[in-house]
């Protein structure tokens, strides 16, 4: 017996209400389109993450896109409202030592090429800045335009905007084909096109791409006056956001508008244990007391832990699905979604509607794995 089949009051369905789903809803929307968000109200990475913008520069291809999305929410930025928890702090990259100091000058180098703005900051006014790093530090690099924001409250503004266009729908979607999607209740929806956005939860949805789930711990503490100014990263992180195996962490700490301190990061492969492992953050945390000695006589008030998404080159799926004509993917953002939603969003719109790339779409395509065993466990089931 087949299932009752509909056709969307829409022009294109999303999958998936956090940040990413969110922003391409809001993008989609902006140029007149009717857009319907399901979501089955689990939060997500969305809920877990840090929220920060931050331009990372590993490869070519992620400067570009996180330096067109910074600023793109830099022209947002204004609009939000203060529940978004918008901050331009800045990132202060940290040198322990002179061979550090020579990869903050090729990260310099690098970033000027794309037109974002950096500062050498030395070590006698990183202690004026940041009083709380240990004073052996051997300098920062300041990058101006990064900031954060709280995410959560960001993706539900975006839902709000655009003159009713966008239409939220919780439930939870089981089977996708093309243009059609099943719902959990019973029943095919069919629309123009199918987004998803759905991180985790694509896994189920798409077999034949390779996936990795990246659990990561993090841990917020009370409030405090002002102990930090900058969000604060260790120029080791970049090594670790991009381990390809085992469990890594780095310095990274965030100074919330509550004068709280969040605090991260760690990484590990291959597992779906939301647990909190006190292993692991211990080891997160004694990597941030590290460089922030008195981080110890503060008061942590909740841990808890999240799950990125990445593919195997480490650079996110944006664009059609070149086996299922109608279904769109942007997927596998690993820790950068909430920085890059605004710049996925806005390549999605331009080839879904046939407009010129705002940037080279290559090193997105969705061709480059379709086909693919995943590495997530479980993911056929």
């Amino acid at each position: 017996m087949s299932l009752q089949a509909r056709t969307a009051a829409a022009d294109v369905v999303i999958v998936g209400a956090g940040i990413m789903g969110a922003m391409c809803a809001y993008e989609l929307a902006s140029r007149g389109l009717s857009i319907l968000v399901i979501d089955n109200g689990t939060g997500g990475a969305t809920g877990a993450g840090m929220g920060h913008l931050v331009v990372m520069d590993d490869n070519p291809a992620e400067l570009a896109l996180s330096r067109y999305s910074i600023a793109l929410w830099n022209t947002l930025r204004k609009r939000l409202p203060e529940a978004c928890a918008y901050r331009n702090c800045g990132t202060l990259w940290l040198a322990a030592n002179d061979e550090e100091c020579g990869l903050a000058e090729a990260k310099q180098a690098r970033l000027v090429e794309y037109g974002a703005q950096s500062e050498w900051i030395s070590a006698s006014a990183l202690r004026q800045l940041e009083p709380m790093l240990r004073p052996d530090l051997a300098g920062a690099l300041k990058v101006f335009d990064d900031g954060i924001l709280y995410a959560p409250a960001t993706a539900r503004w975006l839902l709000h905007q655009q003159d009713g266009r966008i239409t939220v729908q919780e439930g939870d979607v089981t089977r996708v084909e093309g243009n059609r999607l099943c719902l959990s209740e019973g029943g095919w929806l069919t629309a123009p096109a199918i987004l998803l956005a759905n991180g985790l939860g694509a896994f189920r949805l798409l077999p034949d791409v390779p996936l990795r789930p990246k659990k990561g711990h993090l841990l917020i503490t009370d409030r405090y006056p002002a102990c930090i100014n900058h969000q604060l990263v260790e120029l080791g992180y970049a090594a670790s956001a991009h381990a390809d195996d085992g469990t890594s962490v780095a310095f990274n700490v965030q100074p919330r508008p509550t004068g709280q301190l969040l605090i991260g990061s760690s990484r590990q492969f291959d597992t779906l244990d939301k647990r909190v492992e006190f292993d692991v953050l211990g080891r997160m945390l004694m990597r941030a007391q590290d460089y922030l000695p008195g981080l110890g006589e503060l008061n942590a008030i909740r841990g808890w832990t999240g799950f990125r998404v990445a593919t195997p080159d480490g650079l996110p799926l944006l664009g059609q699905h070149p086996d299922q004509p109608g279904l769109w993917l942007a997927l596998g953002h690993e820790g950068l979604g909430v920085t890059t939603a605004s710049g996925s969003a806005r390549l999605i719109a331009a080839q879904l509607l046939g407009e010129a790339p705002p940037f080279d779409p290559a090193p997105f395509r969705t061709e480059r794995f379709v086909g693919v065993a995943s590495h997530t466990p479980g993911a056929a089931a």
